[in-house]
């Protein structure tokens, strides 16, 4: 079996789609323009897909509530400072910054709907990246 998307269920999915689609690169690989307005998103190698929809039928999570080590969404960079800096302009917020003893650099944000998004700057990348 290969991973094929994780879902959330969001307050505006157009609006945080769009949000990911400008602000990180994502490709819209579908979507949905009438409720639940669902959109499937995926990085730049079309390798992990998220779906993102906003389906009053199904509680949303208090992203704000949730702590980043209960979840999150982690993308690679590399230059995390640099990015952080560009995605708070755009409405991100910090939660944590953590340099780790590797040389790598983990930086913890908040998307503007406050969804956990975790910039990993990697001394050692993963395999593909």
């Amino acid at each position: 079996m290969k991973f094929e998307h994780f879902a959330l269920n969001v307050p505006d999915a157009r609006a945080m789609s769009r949000w990911y689609v400008e602000n990180l690169g994502f490709n819209i690989l579908r979507r949905r323009e009438e409720p639940p307005y669902t959109h499937f998103l995926s990085d730049d190698a079309d390798r992990v897909t998220v779906e993102l929809y906003s389906n009053p039928a199904a509680p949303i999570m208090d992203f704000n509530a949730t702590l980043p080590l209960t979840f999150h969404f982690a993308v690679y960079t590399t230059d995390a400072r640099k990015d952080r800096a560009r995605l708070e302009k755009a409405g991100a917020t910090l939660f944590l910054e953590d340099p780790l003893p590797d040389g790598s650099l983990l930086i913890m944000l908040r998307d503007p709907w406050g969804v956990p998004l975790q910039l990993c700057q990697r001394a050692v990348p993963f395999p593909g990246y």
